[in-house]
């Protein structure tokens, strides 16, 4: 029996789950839900029906799963634990700061339908945070580093967008090479945030907007772009889509650690990606972790859940069997 999912946002996350659901014969998408009207909105699978984002609840019982693809700005806060009360869910939730207070509302309305919900899925979160956990346990005395980009950041592209003024945006984040580069280096260096990375946005304003208050709004947006070295660029909208039109992205999770009993003995730990379409990989891990909720929901589990409380095993198609005689 395949795997029942229904996406709840097409844009492009959205778009990249339908394709990631193709690649996994166990699963069938079933349904799309839009806040645009139905008819003006066209996915690539055939059979599947688009349907307004009021009817979802008419599916409770015809889908196993629900992907949740809307932005962590002001949809994912609402529409989590509002969904989560009716189906299994797996959502992309970004904002670092947030995570806890975002875990128990989702928690909360988990439990009371008696559904799984995996938050904050994707690669930061979701495997770089794996990663940090995996190197903070393997090296206990040493230190972490994050480097992301240089690429498109979809949450932070999505927060500018919805500043009043502003028709379309493209947020680059860079790491800054001399920060990483003693890093590599074993120097164990102590950073800021603002050290670490810097934020390169290109805005294209709506018909008499204000660029000066656009910007500043951009400058002071906490957890977005206070912490950081900003630079905004207003430019037309032809050139963004000539120049800006592709998602890629990447980054680095590093772990400098010691062993021994004189702790002589130094360590590097290093996970790296690299992405063309930040969108489509950030959907491929949400489909693996959609697997993962339709299974622990056949357990019987409830309640909210992060990628550090969820078995390997879940996420893959194969078997127990098939894992251990190919990969272990």
């Amino acid at each position: 029996m395949s795997i029942r999912v229904g996406i709840i946002g097409y844009g492009n996350l959205g778009r990249g789950v339908e394709c990631a659901i193709c690649q996994n014969p166990d699963m069938e998408l079933k349904v799309v839900f839009t806040r645009r009207n139905p008819e003006q909105v066209k996915i690539l699978t055939e059979g599947t029906v688009v349907c307004r984002l009021e009817e979802a609840a008419a599916w409770k019982d015809k889908l196993d799963v629900v992907i949740l693809c809307g932005g962590s700005a002001t949809d994912l806060p609402m529409q989590t634990p509002e969904y989560a009360r009716l189906f299994n869910v797996v959502d992309s939730f970004d904002t670092h700061a947030r995570i806890p207070e975002h875990f128990a509302n989702v928690d909360a309305s988990a439990k009371e339908g008696g559904n799984v919900a995996i938050i904050s899925v994707g690669w930061d979160p979701g495997m770089f945070s794996l990663n940090r956990m995996y190197a903070n346990a393997i090296l206990p005395e040493g230190k972490d580093y994050t480097f992301w980009g240089r690429g498109v950041s979809q949450g932070h592209s999505d927060a500018i967008r919805r500043i009043a003024g502003v028709k379309d945006a493209k947020q680059y984040t860079i790491p800054v090479e001399s920060a990483l580069k003693a890093v590599r280096a074993g120097e164990n260096p102590e950073l800021t945030t603002r050290q670490k990375h810097t934020r390169e946005c290109f805005v294209v304003l709506e018909e008499g907007a204000d660029a000066a208050k656009v910007e500043a709004e951009i400058k002071n947006m906490p957890n977005y772009f206070s912490d950081y070295d900003t630079t905004v660029h207003f430019i037309s909208e032809e050139e963004l889509k000539r120049n800006h039109s592709r998602i890629p992205h990447g980054g680095f999770v590093l772990r400098s650690g010691v062993t021994g009993w004189e702790k002589e003995n130094s360590h590097l730990i290093e996970y790296s990606l690299k992405l063309d379409s930040n969108p489509e990989f950030t959907a491929s891990v949400i489909v693996a972790y959609a697997r993962a909720a339709y299974r622990l929901a056949s357990e019987g589990q409830t309640g909210c859940k992060t990628v550090f409380d969820i078995a390997p095993a879940y996420l893959s198609a194969k078997s127990g069997e098939e894992l251990r005689a190919s990969m272990l």
